[in-house]
């Protein structure tokens, strides 16, 4: 993994020996003595992570993170605050700053560089889905509304009840709104198991590395992971102090962030809250952002009128098609259906007769088709329908019963007075086994082709074209 990493130090020394350390690593480090210089750095080219120091000559690191904290251009970047430092409220102070994690002077090596590969992921995950974000806006699809922060509901699984009870008492008074529960690794995992499609319940967990058996606590935290309605839940794992190749793996292996074991003193407890709230916010935000993609590609798909596919989502689906009709030897149908006398219907009635008369009969031949069929507008009073695995008896009889569902039944214009008798031409396509090496776009030109021959014959029929070159 490679990223710039600003190093902020006034002593050349230490400058150096982090310089060395990171390179080695594979890293690009660059370096400030100041805090105006790091400031300068920073505005010139933005850096991947940032190692500050808290005391500075010029300035207080604190103070420089408040700043790039605030400022959201810099706000995502990854700040972590290296000092001799070792007074508990120094370091609540700096996570109230925004900084992303506070390590002690000399620097372990080991721990470092297991805490930069983490928040580097993060970072990079964060700036993916803000592009994707930027890309919605640019495409026309507007940001979701900011949802309203329910009560956070956060499973502990403690080595013992006893500690159990004691993290969730000490949470509580940090966290009052927020649910906390006792959980056992086998409740953990059977909710990330049995929970619903909007995911597992939890938006975080808090786990000790060791339960019954050292090292369950890591493997517990990979198998949630591994599950797809928890992978997203904020997991912190309550390290106890010395534990250095526990904190180096529990990074690597996903953790969000690292807590204390005990919160019995309040700055520890204090600080176990800190870094929950910062990673259920962070949770959130990447909730809605995903929730954001995910509308603004089904809006992207999707007909806004009718509510059918749109050509886009059509013409590679169809590809699936053919290709799983190859190898599964089987014929499929493409059927290209035109409403007859449309543009007198606009002229007669008005166009939101006309949209009225689309929604109608998109929802009628929806109705008729089956599950695995596929039905899209392909544009202004076309509609496109594909048929899988169907043979072409088959597929004249369903083309046939889409032109009787739409002329059977008039359909009742928005003035609540007037209702018009339509009518539909089909034109049809087999792919498949016939000719297996015949593309998509060829069997769309058939379909068409044969829809034409349908209106010039006295529409409101299905034909079929069997060769490309048929007259």
């Amino acid at each position: 993994m490679v990223g710039k990493i600003l190093i902020v130090d006034d002593v050349a020394t230490n400058r150096i020996v982090l310089k060395v350390k990171l390179a080695n690593a594979r890293y690009q480090p660059v370096m400030a003595a100041s805090g105006q210089e790091a400031l300068d750095a920073i505005a010139r080219d933005t850096p991947d992570l940032i190692l500050l120091d808290l005391d500075l000559g010029d300035m207080n690191g604190i103070d420089i993170c408040k700043k790039l904290k605030q400022n959201p251009k810099y706000s995502r970047i990854p700040v972590v605050i290296v000092t001799a430092n070792t007074d508990r409220q120094a370091r609540l102070d700096a996570l109230h700053a925004g900084a992303d994690d506070v390590l002690p002077k000399p620097v372990d090596d080991q721990i470092l560089l297991a805490r930069m590969r983490s928040l580097l992921r993060a970072y990079e995950q964060d700036e993916e889905l803000r592009l994707r974000d930027a890309t919605l806006m640019e495409l026309g699809f507007a940001e979701g509304p900011a949802n309203f922060a329910q009560p956070a509901r956060i499973g502990l699984i403690a080595p013992n009840p006893e500690i159990g009870v004691n993290w969730r008492a000490a949470l509580r008074r940090q966290m009052p709104h927020d649910r906390i529960d006792l959980l056992g690794q086998h409740d953990a995992l059977n909710v990330a198991t049995q929970a619903n499609e909007s995911g597992c319940g939890y938006d975080a967990f808090v786990i000790a590395p060791d339960l019954s058996m050292p090292g369950e606590g890591l493997r517990l935290m990979s198998e949630l992971r591994s599950r797809s309605r928890s992978r997203h839940a904020a997991i912190c794992i309550a390290v106890p102090p010395g534990r250095r190749d526990t904190i180096a793996v529990a990074l690597d292996l996903g953790a969000d962030d690292l807590l204390p074991d005990t919160f019995s003193a309040p700055e520890l407890a204090q600080e176990a809250g800190l870094r929950l709230k910062r990673n259920l916010a962070r949770k959130r935000r990447l909730d809605q952002q995903r929730a954001t993609l995910a509308e603004g590609l089904r809006l992207a798909t999707i007909d806004p009128l009718t509510g059918l596919f749109n050509r886009r989502y059509a013409l590679p689906h169809l590809n699936r098609i053919a290709s799983e009709s190859r190898q599964a030897n089987r014929d499929f149908a493409i059927l290209i259906l035109d409403m007859d006398r449309f543009k007198s219907i606009n002229d007669t009635f008005g166009h939101a007769a006309g949209d009225s008369v689309l929604v109608e009969v998109a929802k009628r031949l929806s109705q008729e088709l089956r599950a695995s069929d596929i039905i899209a507008r392909f544009g202004g009073e076309e509609f496109l329908v594909a048929l899988p695995n169907t043979s072409l008896e088959q597929a004249g009889q369903i083309a046939g019963r889409l032109c009787r569902v739409i002329e059977q039944q008039p359909i009742a214009l928005p003035d609540n007075h007037n209702s018009l008798r339509a009518t539909v031409s089909i034109g049809m396509a087999l792919g498949g086994t016939s000719d297996p090496d015949r593309s998509v776009d060829t069997l769309i030109e058939m379909a068409d082709r044969a829809l034409m021959y349908s209106k010039a014959h006295g529409r409101n029929q299905v034909r079929i074209l069997r060769a490309p070159n048929a007259a």
